[in-house]
């Protein structure tokens, strides 16, 4: 069992969980991601480590509702347990002195790219941190990537905040005013990495994109994360999660993200329902 040692809410279906986890704590690097199952019953669903306390012992996740079971993880409480969290898992991210590496996250993909820009920038790049949302209520850490990037750019998709526009925008200006860029690091929605990643082979900038595709068992037997890249079959939880973002088939993964989509709906139908019966609504 892992204890929740505490919970916020950093956006509207947002939720940032500190949990214990002292072995995943001290092993982790910036990159790798966790198994994890609320219950007896539950699914595994992978998260990536966004940051951890080896002194305390704590692992922080960052949780978007979009499930049955994030929705069920939402619902828990500082003091209530997590039934198992299995990791450090997958690849951790290369990390050298690249130079100039730009780090995006786009919506909840700030929460992976965060580990990634703490560690470029310990390694001694020079760190720019693109950061987007669909408008500024649902902009998270941006105080936690001003303290990882030497500049940071944040962009919301209705102008609400920042600069009018997608991340991939904020990418055009950065080439456009001649900024020599060594590594480019993107992380989010699928089109947004599909989109960043054709601008950025389009100027010559290598680039990485994290991806979070259906996952069971996290050790490559299921073959439920297999995604294309370069021409060539690879299984994210063992493969990656980090491959070359100007290689991978979005359009595949993309139909591949939504195989489970009806079944994903049934469950969150039926969550609702019982929801509405344990809060008395309509029993």
């Amino acid at each position: 069992m892992n204890r929740i040692i505490s919970k916020d809410r950093l956006a509207e279906g947002i939720v940032d969980l500190r949990v214990e986890a002292p072995v995943i704590a001290r092993k982790r690097k910036a990159g790798q991601f966790i198994l994890l199952r609320i219950d007896e019953t539950g699914e595994r669903i992978p998260l990536t480590i966004v940051d951890s306390n080896p002194e305390e012992g704590s692992i922080r996740l960052i949780i978007q509702e979009v499930g049955k079971t994030t929705y069920s993880l939402g619902e828990l409480e500082a003091g209530d347990s997590i039934k198992d969290i299995a990791g450090p898992l997958g690849k951790a991210t290369h990390i050298e002195n690249f130079g100039t590496v730009v780090c995006i996250g786009g919506g909840i993909g700030v929460a992976p790219v965060y580990p990634i820009a703490a560690a470029m920038k310990e390694a001694g790049n020079r760190v720019i941190s693109i950061i987007g949302a669909r408008n500024h209520d649902l902009m998270i850490m941006e105080e936690d990537m001003k303290k990882v990037s030497d500049r940071l750019v944040v962009a919301t998709d209705d102008g609400s905040y920042g600069i009018h526009g997608f991340v991939t925008d904020a990418l055009q200006s950065l080439i456009d005013e001649g900024l020599k860029i060594d590594l480019v690091v993107a992380i989010g929605p699928v089109p947004m990495m599909k989109f960043t990643s054709l601008l950025a082979k389009k100027n010559n900038l290598p680039t990485i994109v994290s991806l979070n595709s259906v996952m069971v068992d996290g050790t490559g037997m299921c073959g439920g994360c297999r995604v294309s890249v370069g021409g060539k079959s690879k299984f994210v939880c063992v493969d990656g999660p980090e491959f070359d973002g100007h290689e991978v088939d979005y359009d595949e993964l993309t139909m591949r993200q939504s195989a489970y989509h009806d079944m994903e709906k049934e469950a969150m139908d039926i969550y609702h329902k019982c929801k509405i019966g344990r809060d008395g609504e309509d029993k």
